[in-house]
């Protein structure tokens, strides 16, 4: 089953130049809106620069966790055993398909940012659904192991949440740091 839902999808790969190129966009350039949207939320008031830096954690917990998964569970991409539209760039036949970095960490940072801002968490959340469709679109990675990437950045973001005032006395005092660095400029800048 995941081998015909990933050809449904697959199969579209290579029809239309312009959604070839959309789906690449997406897989190599959503990072940036992510990015972007934090920054936005860091400067947006003094509460969300802790769920921001929280955000970065459950991104970093996910990064760890799936370098430790690729690592110890090779699993081969599309591309090595099927026939497929592959779409560049091609990653290398020795990276596992399990799990999917891009799509896991999307949805860290989304669900992250959903837990405490839901407009901009929804956005991020529709983009991590096109980010995982665009890997399968590509030929780089199976349905299931998109869906498996997802559900490993939520829960994840969930456990850091859960966990947040272990987290709290860093996150305070980056943010003390970065508060008495900005006054210094502001002051040095006068």
């Amino acid at each position: 089953m995941d081998l015909n839902i990933f050809r449904i999808i697959n199969k579209m790969a290579g029809r239309s130049r312009l959604l070839d190129m959309i789906m690449i966009t997406i897989s190599k350039k959503a990072r940036y809106v992510y990015v972007l949207l934090l920054i936005i939320l860091w400067f947006r008031n003094k509460n969300y620069k802790k769920h921001s830096l929280l955000t970065g954690v459950s991104v970093g917990v996910t990064y760890i966790i799936t370098f430790i998964i690729k690592f110890f569970n090779y699993q081969p991409r599309p591309f090595v055993n099927h026939e497929v539209h592959l779409l560049p760039p091609v990653p290398a036949k020795k990276d596992s398909s399990f799990l999917s970095k891009h799509t896991a960490l999307a949805f860290a940072a989304a669900v992250s940012v959903l837990l405490y801002q839901r407009i901009f968490g929804k956005i991020m959340w529709y983009l991590g659904i096109f980010i995982g469709i665009s890997r399968i679109w590509m030929g780089h990675h199976y349905p299931y192991e998109i869906v498996r990437s997802a559900a490993l950045g939520s829960i994840a973001s969930f456990m850091v949440h859960l966990t947040k005032k272990l987290w709290d006395p860093i996150l305070s005092r980056f943010i003390y740091s970065y508060n008495r660095f900005c006054s210094f400029l502001k002051f040095q800048l006068k």
